[in-house]
Order: C-alpha cells, then structure tokens, then sequence
C-alpha cells in the first residue's frame, strides 16, 4: 500500500476529480489531504467524492495536550496527569452512556495534590496567552509568535483559502465581521444587532458565521429548550475555537493576566471547548431567563441535563449561583458543576459540585 500526503490541497484546482481517477481504478494507494479551510474544501467536493472520503477536523492542542507536552520528560507527571484524564473518562461515559443514572454526587473525585498545583498554574497562565497552536511555543517572543498566528491561522485562511475555497467575493468584510467577535468571546450577540453595529447586512452575516464555523475559527450555543430537536431561533454566544488569536490580533499580551474580568471571559471559553469534546452529548446549550443565566447546558439525553456555571474568581458569592441551584431543582438535575479559580473551591455543597478550571481542563479537556 503507498500513502500519499497532500497538503494545502485546495490550491491544486479540480484535486477531487484527481483523487477519484485513482480511487476508481483501485490501485493500492490512499490520500491523505489536508487544507486549513477544510471544511468548506471538502464540502466543495462532496459530490465528485461521495462514499470515497472521511473528513478530520484537528483542533489545537488542549490543556491537558499542552501540559502533556511541556513535561513530556518527567514521566512520573505525566503518570499523575494520566489517571487524572480516565477519572474525567469515567465521569462522561456515565453521563453520556447512562444518563439516566448519572449523579456526579456519587463519583469519587480526589482533589489535585499540592505539589502539582504550581506546576500546573504556571502552565495554565502560558496557555492563556500562547494558546494551543504547538508550531508557536518555540518561536523567540510575543511578538513573532502573535504575528505568526495572525498571519497564518487568520489572514491565511480568511484572505486566501475561503476565497478559493468558496469564491467569497469580500474578504475583508468577513475579517471585519470575525473581528468583532472576538471582542468578547461568549456574550450573547444577535445578528440583527451586528448588522446595524458594523455597517454590514443581515443576509452576509447570516451568510458568513457557518463560513466561520466551518473553518473551526469559532463555535457557537444556542438558548435552552428541551427539545432535542427544536431549534430555538433567536440570539446565540459565540466563542473562539483557541483564545491565541484573539490575543495575536488585540495584540495582548502578559497584561491578560491582571484582567480578572478578561480571565473570566477566557475561563468561560475554555470550558466550553472542553464541553464540546463529550462524545454522545445531545446539545450544548445556554439558559437565560428574565435575567438569569448558566453558563452551558450539556444535554445527555434521556431527559437528562448537566447546568455548569464558571465562576472564575476568587470569591463566590453564594447567591450568585441562585439560578443554577433553580434550574437543577426545575429540571430535577441531580447535580450542577461549578467551575472555579481557588484550588480550595472544591467538593459538593448544596447540590453543586466545584471544581477549580485547571482540574477541570485535565478531566474533561
């Protein structure tokens, strides 16, 4: 069998008809092709290759990837980190496989140990800033590697590869359009409200966002309902699939990390990156009501919901999680997370398990 890698496949023009020549005749050979608009290429090509391809999305690293790797020598580590992650596995194939029976009050998690906690901090702050692109850890400075993210993960794939991938005729408009959204990333925004805010139609927004989606640049949730099958039309949040390009076009820098309200803003994003990764949820949804708002509903089917609410501070005021505490009683939820930033926030009170984010981040990410 000869394997052949084909990268930046969409500047290669009518490649599906060249992949299909050879498929057909049935020689032993299989192609790999890659694109960093891979999702608008392949749906391009859709029909000349049908039955004939699979299609990957590879995501940046997450957190628990990028600690992985920066302590890739120190196996006893890496060991720790290890059954750390399966705890989390367990913890989703029970509400994922088994919603029906799922009480996370009934799962043993262990706090992380002291010793790793500033490891594990430092790290977390990196991430922040750096992101979950490993091409730029290497590079020298802030600078090289904000201008490296900005010129190959947005430039590149808005400026060149849509255009080719789906003769988008105004560039610069979709940049204009993405870079509002990353203002700030998980508000509630309607499309209405943009298309008056930037000067630019509904039809072209409306148009552009699953071109956006497409390219994994972002993600968005709609507002609860529960049906699993209805669409609730309407406002959505919107967040970015790696907090790096926000920071690589803002130009932000260490100064992040005095920002507690920006922190909080990037706390929110990461767990819903986590989120989006359970394999056999349902839906990942927002609940707001006369407002009042959780965070994300996870959807695990059989009528069953997990409401997380991120608290990303250091102290919570307890009536501040009222409206999860209601949502879990309304929909008889046997539990609700609570995702913090003190490592001591941790453990079951009043039917709500805490958990600081970076422990979070290695269970589940």
């Amino acid at each position: 069998m000869i394997y052949v890698f084909l990268d930046e496949i969409q500047r290669f023009e009518k490649w599906e008809l060249f992949l299909k020549k050879y498929y057909d005749l049935h020689y032993p050979v299989r192609f790999a092709v890659s694109g960093s608009a891979s999702s608008p290429i392949f749906k391009k090509s859709r029909e000349s290759l049908l039955g004939r391809i699979k299609d990957f999305h590879i995501l940046p690293f997450s957190f628990r990837e990028f600690l992985l790797f920066h302590n890739r020598n120190d196996s006893q580590l890496i060991s720790s980190f290890d059954k750390i992650y399966k705890t989390g596995e367990a913890v989703m194939g029970m509400f994922t496989k088994h919603p029906e029976y799922a009480d996370l009050q009934k799962v043993s998690i262990s706090p992380i140990p002291q010793e790793l906690r500033l490891n594990i901090n430092k790290h977390l702050d990196r991430f922040f800033i750096e992101g979950g692109f490993p091409e730029v850890w290497s590079l020298p400075d802030w600078e090289t590697k904000q201008s490296y993210l900005f010129d190959n993960q947005v430039e590149k794939v808005i400026l060149e590869d849509l255009v080719l991938a789906v003769e988008l005729r105004k560039p610069e408009m979709l940049k204009r359009f993405y870079i509002s959204l990353l203002e700030y990333p998980g508000r509630e925004i309607s499309f209405q409200q943009l298309s008056k805010d930037l000067g630019i139609n509904r039809a072209s927004i409306e148009k552009y966002f699953p071109l956006l989606e497409m390219t994994d640049l972002i993600h968005h949730v709609e507002k609860f309902t529960k049906s699993a099958v209805k669409v609730r039309r309407g406002n959505i949040k919107c967040y970015l699939v790696d907090l790096a390009l926000r920071n690589a076009i803002l130009r932000i820098q260490e100064s992040l990390l005095k920002n507690s309200q920006a922190l909080g803003l990037y706390a929110e994003n990461l767990v819903f990156n986590a989120l989006k990764k359970w394999e056999g949820t349902v839906n990942i949804s927002y609940f707001r009501e006369k407002g009042y708002e959780v965070d994300f509903i996870v959807h695990a089917g059989a009528g069953k919901y997990l409401p997380v609410e991120v608290k990303y501070k250091e102290d919570i005021d307890s009536a501040g999680l009222n409206t999860i505490r209601n949502f879990c009683e309304r929909l008889r939820c046997s539990t609700g997370i609570v995702v913090t930033k003190n490592w001591n926030d941790f453990g079951t009170r009043d039917r709500l398990f805490y958990i600081p984010l970076p422990h979070f981040l290695l269970l589940f990410d």
